[in-house]
């Protein structure tokens, strides 16, 4: 065989090899959750942080909000190893003044300070989870029908005037008592009626990491440890918690990553 060919075929094996080592389902911007899929038996590692990959080579990551440098990927399989630079495009994010809350919501009194200490201690907990689950990798849905939008993800908040943390959520405003669905298949890691903050609250486990969680409920039907189905009846809308009318926050994280729930969702980010 000639030469010119064989040099031909062996640069268009590399290459073809490379195509197809690693694939993403995800845009690599700020706040954004991001599947991706590789050769089973692969080895991943993202920003020297070796990620747990499913049995089928399905692995999940997320970008922070503020994420400013690349995402240094690299896949490790017999020996070899493959790396990956992708750049992160920037967002601008709205600023969003809300009014009306208590003010011992906005800035909690002393006497709460361990309270408050703990239960972000249970949503920590809860989030750290790095189970071998892989409900992560299939389609999310809303977890409201019809549902207005009235917060978004990443908006810088003011609260009684007073600024405070970006809002790491997507707000749904809803009738009190209105259903709320799954929207993902997931394990209730997190089931508590009364925190300070959120109110009545769930987190579930989708695996690898991811979770979601739901906050302000009025009722929830769920217990911790429960398995559930995407669609299933979860709760209901409320305002529990630091809130001025009924809705509903959703939040997504990869441990304690931020994520914009959009990113998951039919929902423009």
């Amino acid at each position: 065989m000639d030469s010119k060919i064989i040099k031909y075929s062996i640069i268009l094996f590399f290459l073809t090899f490379q195509l197809h080592a690693i694939e993403f389902n995800g845009k690599f911007i700020q706040g954004h959750f991001i599947v991706g899929k590789t050769d089973p038996g692969s080895k991943i590692i993202i920003d020297k942080k070796k990620i747990k990959v499913s049995k089928d080579g399905f692995f999940a990551f997320g970008l922070d909000r503020d994420r400013k440098y690349d995402v240094i990927i690299e896949v490790k399989k017999n020996g070899v190893t493959e790396k990956f630079v992708k750049k992160v495009q920037k967002r601008k994010y709205n600023i969003q003044r809300i009014d009306g809350l208590e003010e011992k919501k906005v800035t909690p009194p002393e006497e709460v300070y361990e309270r408050i200490k703990k239960e972000n201690k249970l949503i920590a907990n809860a989030r750290e989870i790095n189970s071998d689950l892989d409900f992560f990798k299939n389609k999310f849905i809303l977890p409201l029908d019809n549902a207005i939008i009235t917060g978004i993800y990443g908006s810088q908040r003011i609260l009684n005037g007073k600024p405070r943390w970006p809002h790491y959520g997507i707000d749904f405003a809803g009738d009190l008592g209105t259903p709320i669905k799954a929207m993902a298949d997931g394990v209730v890691t997190l089931a508590e009626n009364d925190l300070y903050f959120t109110g009545a609250t769930l987190i579930f486990d989708h695996g690898h990491g991811i979770s979601t969680l739901y906050m302000h409920l009025d009722q929830i039907f769920v217990d911790k440890n429960d398995i559930v189905k995407q669609g299933d009846i979860i709760g209901t809308v409320g305002s529990s918690g630091r809130s001025t009318g009924p809705h509903l926050d959703i939040r997504l994280n990869w441990f304690g990553t931020r994520l914009d729930p959009a990113s998951v969702l039919d929902i423009k980010s």
